[in-house]
C-alpha cells in the first residue's frame, strides 16, 4: 500500500531550533505523520544518529534521501561524486532505499551538452547505487517542460539516463503547463516518488494597487503574473482524488507532502491542514 508523508524540506527551521528526533516526533505524535524523505537537512554524524533514533523509537519510515551528483563549492551538501560510500552509509543505516535529484545542476540549463552531460553522470551514479540496493530518482520543476529540438527536457533526461527513475511534482507539473494526471500516466512503472502539493492562485495585495496609482504599471503587471503560490494539499486549485488515484495506479509507493513556501504560517499548521483535508478526501489509511 502506498504511504503519504512529509518532504523535510519544510521543517529545516525546526530541526535548526530542535534537532531531527524532536522534530520527527512531534511530527508523528502531534500531527500524524510516520514517513518522511529528507532534503535540505545537513547530513551530520550528529543529525544521522538522531534520525536513526527516531527510525528506531519512533518508527519513522524514511521513504527516500536526497543526493547530488556533485556539490556547489562552498556547500556542505554530501555529493555522489566524491560522497558515495557516505550516502550509501546513510541510507543503509536509516533503511532508506531510495535516493532523489532534486534539480540539475544550474549550468545543465545552460546547452543540451551540459545537460546529456548530466544525464551521463547521473545514469552512472544509478548503475553504482543499484549494487547497493538503492534506485536513484529525479525530481522534476516546470523547466524540464521546456521543449529542446520538439522535445520535452523531462523526456531527454529519462532517455539518456535509462537507469535513474522519476519523482513526479504535480504542482511544478502544472506550473510547467502539463496535466498533472496525464503526465502520471504518461510515465506510469517509472514513478514510485510523488510530492503532493497544491498550486493555488493568491490575491492581490494592496501594495500592488498602490503601484498602480502611482503609475507603476510595470510593477503591478509584475504582481498580477506572480500571484501563483505552494499551497496545503485541499488549498488550491488541483484536483486531489484524481491525483492521488491516478500516482498509486502509477506504481507511487510514496507520497510527499511538500510546500515550497509557507508564507508566514507556521509548517506544522501546514501541514495539519494538508492532512485533514486528506482525512476528509478519504485517504487516512494511507498516513
Amino acid at each position: 500500500m502506498a504511504t503519504i508523508g512529509v518532504q523535510m524540506m519544510m521543517l529545516k527551521s525546526k530541526v535548526e531550533e530542535a534537532g531531527p528526533f524532536e522534530t520527527l516526533r512531534r511530527l508523528k505524535e502531534d500531527i500524524g505523520f510516520r514517513a518522511v524523505e529528507v532534503s535540505q537537512i545537513p547530513m551530520t554524524p550528529e543529525n544521522v544518529a538522531e534520525m536513526v533514533r527516531a527510525r528506531e523509537e519512533l518508527g519513522i519510515d524514511f521513504g527516500a534521501l536526497s543526493a547530488v551528483i556533485q556539490a556547489p563549492e562552498g556547500t556542505p551538501n554530501d555529493s555522489l561524486t566524491s560522497d558515495f560510500d557516505k550516502i550509501v552509509a546513510d541510507a543503509q543505516a536509516l533503511g532508506a532505499e531510495r535516493l532523489r535529484i532534486g534539480m540539475m545542476p544550474f549550468d545543465a540549463m545552460a546547452s543540451h551538452e551540459n545537460l546529456l552531460d548530466f544525464c551521463r553522470q547521473a545514469d552512472e551514479a544509478a548503475v553504482r547505487l543499484a549494487e547497493h540496493g538503492l534506485t536513484l530518482y529525479y525530481h522534476n520543476h516546470h523547466i524540464e517542460f521546456a521543449k529542446v529540438n520538439g522535445e520535452l527536457i523531462l523526456d531527454i533526461i529519462r532517455d539518456a539516463a535509462p537507469n535513474m527513475r522519476l519523482e513526479i511534482d504535480v504542482h511544478w507539473v502544472q506550473r510547467g503547463g502539463k496535466d498533472p494526471v496525464r503526465t502520471l500516466q504518461k510515465y506510469a512503472g517509472l514513478v514510485d516518488l510523488v510530492h503532493l502539493k497544491d498550486y493555488r492562485i493568491g490575491q492581490l495585495g494592496p501594495e500592488a494597487f498602490d503601484m498602480l496609482q502611482s503609475g507603476d504599471v510595470q510593477g503591478f503587471m509584475q504582481a498580477f503574473t506572480g500571484v501563483v503560490q505552494f499551497a496545503e494539499v485541499g488549498e488550491g486549485t488541483l484536483e486531489w482524488r484524481e491525483v492521488i488515484d491516478t500516482a498509486i495506479e502509477s506504481g507511487a509507493q510514496y507520497l510527499f507532502i511538500e510546500q515550497d513556501d509557507q508564507y508566514g504560517r507556521d509548517p506544522f499548521d501546514c501541514l495539519a491542514t494538508s492532512r485533514e483535508n486528506l482525512v476528509a478526501l478519504g485517504y487516512e489509511k494511507l498516513l
